[in-house]
């Protein structure tokens, strides 16, 4: 198999962090939210590694806990920052 292409979505301080909505990025047959992490902290050395750890992460929709779970060509990836809720 080829590599996999995901879509990565920013919200609040992540979005502004990377200076992007959203952005595709492709990674290897086999890889994990772990290495899509890993990717973006390369990415977006400058301001987004601080945040990214802090965030939280939904993976088509569903939370990630665990960070080694795999990625599937075409899944959507939300990167969240911790909110302030009352």
């Amino acid at each position: 198999m080829g590599p996999v292409t995901i879509v990565v979505r920013y919200f609040a301080a992540a979005r502004a962090a990377a200076g992007t909505e959203e952005e595709k990025v492709q990674l290897p047959d086999g890889a994990t939210v772990a290495d899509a992490v890993a990717e973006l902290r390369r990415r977006h050395a400058e301001r987004l590694p601080r945040i990214l750890d802090a965030v939280s992460y939904l993976l088509d929709g569903v939370a990630v806990r665990d960070l080694s779970r795999p990625l599937t060509d075409g899944a959507e990836l939300d990167v969240l920052p911790p909110f302030a809720g009352g």
